[in-house]
């Protein structure tokens, strides 16, 4: 605990934070895109069998002359139940009878239609390509994009466990910045790959860059601010992925092919990865050994914050001292396994559950936006929009009546939403969509409440590692969450009594969890051990004062 005091000494929330803040905070607003691109990027646009004699045009020229495009579409091409036209079959020859009927003709049999043997015709009015109408993803070949979605969550899912494991052993900044150069490079070529395959290796890439990024941008800034400024910060750091669904709707809205789209989003990291200029944690180069590297951390922050007294007086002697109790317990080495051994850590790591709700329920929502809605764009800033206020609320929440009460309401209320928009009729078109609106809220606004929550339930030493587990379990909801629309078919509103129940039940055993508002950051599990004596005691003797 005593690293707050030193932190406090060369200032806590000075120029050197400030700096930080924006720097780490672009980058987030950056990398939001990536985990939503498949919205626009593999959006799935009209279409209809290709026919020889229907889009070759010399055929056309002699067998169709003098017809207009509505009559030949009839001709070649089947209607569905919905007098649209069939996505997936077409005639087996030209019905040119059909001409002689009304509109209402019944459909040809089975018999008479064909799968599509040479591709299909796209609608390019809303986007000019996508990974789908590259690639031919639809009909029998459809699932190839949710597999595409579920290869980008595994990729995050696995660069939480491994960034959260080396980022405890080598270090924030060594592996944030090796973060920016790896989603600037893969982002990039996966732009420009020749096939499906490749594509989808380099998208997982891009995703374990992206979790990787995620995770150590939000550790730095907590770890640089004092406690009380803590949940501030990662507000701040949460509505930066608000203003990146914001930045993403208008990059698409202007940029509709594919391809350019990947490129704009993934070019400005190589920025980032050269301009990087963040100071490692100097809570983390103390508590694991390097001393003499966190006290010169800590005298550059003192000179950018214009302490220079507390610059020229702070000692390796000052800070041994100062962290004496720490670094003895701290010669221990420490793995994910520690997360099991002590009862009130394993407590602690099991109630995570919630962040498997969060992935579970706003990707199973999110990134199903055409089925919200014909306006993609419009749909992303709403979503954006609720953010904000959401976001917000949930800070003053926090800092009120605690992380536990605001983290578990946000879930409760969220599944609420989604349950109260199973039961309304569809053809109430804009109170569902407000429901759900209002259900990606809530779920956003859990999400700020435990970025701050999770740092503060674990100790320094620890902390990556669990948050690398929690990024884990989101990202295994993120990759059931879209697949629970499969179940669409035996009844359309079972997934979302899923999503809702999920979300109230997640949302109840957040109330086991401890209360760690104006509670000391912890630094080593010897001191999770300690508060959570005090949090024992306040609850029972709230006149007590607990110092330690």
């Amino acid at each position: 605990m005593a690293f707050a005091e030193l932190l406090e000494h060369v200032g806590s929330l000075g120029r050197f934070q400030i700096f930080q803040i924006v720097s780490l905070v672009i980058p987030i607003i950056c990398v939001t895109p990536h985990n939503l691109l498949d919205n626009f990027t593999a959006a799935v646009p009209d279409h209809r069998c290709r026919h020889p004699l229907l889009d070759n045009a010399m055929a056309s020229l002699n067998v169709t002359r003098g017809l207009d495009p509505d009559a030949l579409l009839r001709v070649f091409i089947p209607l569905d139940k919905h007098q649209k036209l069939e996505r997936c079959r077409r005639f087996l020859h030209p019905q040119w009878q059909l001409l002689e009927l009304n509109a209402s003709a019944p459909n040809a049999s089975e018999a008479d239609t064909e799968p599509c043997l040479d591709g299909w015709v796209y609608d390019r009015s809303d986007f000019s390509s996508t990974i789908v109408s590259e690639w031919d993803m639809v009909c029998d070949w459809q699932f190839l994009k949710p597999m595409a979605q579920s290869i980008f969550m595994a990729g995050i899912m696995t660069g939480a466990i491994i960034c959260g494991l080396v980022s405890d052993k080598f270090g924030r900044r060594l592996v944030l910045s090796c973060c920016y150069l790896q989603l600037a490079i893969t982002g990039t070529c996966s732009a420009v790959v020749p096939n499906f395959f490749l594509y989808c290796c380099l998208r997982f890439l891009s995703a374990f860059a992206v979790a990787g990024i995620t995770m150590n941008a939000g550790i730095l800034m907590i770890e640089w601010t004092k406690t009380q400024a803590g949940a501030t910060v990662m507000t701040i750091s949460s509505l930066g992925f608000s203003v990146g669904e914001f930045l993403l709707s208008g990059v698409a809205y202007a940029i509709r092919d594919w391809c350019f789209l990947q490129l704009a989003v993934s070019v400005p990291f190589v920025l980032f990865f050269l301009s990087s200029w963040l100071a490692e944690s100097a809570r983390w180069l103390i508590v694991t050994g390097k001393i003499d590297q966190g006290l010169h951390a800590l005298r550059r922050v003192a000179g950018i914050n214009g302490k220079k007294d507390a610059r020229d007086t702070l000692t390796i002697e000052t800070v041994k001292s100062a962290m004496r109790e720490d670094l003895m317990v701290t010669k221990t080495k420490h793995s994910e396994v520690d997360l099991f051994r002590t009862p009130e850590l394993l407590k602690r790591f099991c109630g995570m559950f919630s962040v498997f709700a969060i992935g579970f329920v706003f990707y199973g929502l999110i990134l199903d936006l055409q089925n919200m809605g014909s306006n993609l764009f419009l749909l992303q800033v709403l979503f954006g929009v609720i953010d904000i206020p959401s976001k917000t609320g949930s800070f003053f929440a926090m800092n009120y009546i605690g992380r536990r009460i605001t983290q578990a309401g946000s879930l409760i209320l969220a599944g609420l939403c989604i349950l109260a928009n199973a039961v309304i009729a569809q053809e109430l078109q804009v109170l569902r969509v407000t429901l759900a609106v209002l259900g990606i809220g809530f779920v956003g606004s859990t999400y700020t409440v435990l970025s701050i929550y999770s740092s503060e339930l674990f100790p320094t030493v620890l902390r990556m590692t669990a948050i690398g587990g929690g990024q884990m379990a989101m990202r295994l909801g993120s990759i059931l969450g879209p697949l629970v629309k499969l179940l669409n078919q035996f009844n359309p509103l079972l997934p979302l009594f899923i999503y809702g129940g999920v979300s109230v039940i997640t949302g109840l055993t957040a109330l086991l969890l401890p209360e760690t508002l104006n509670m000391p950051l912890p630094d080593t599990i010897h001191d999770v051990e300690i508060s959570q004596k005090c949090i024992f005691l306040k609850e029972r003797r709230p006149w007590s004062l607990c110092l330690f």
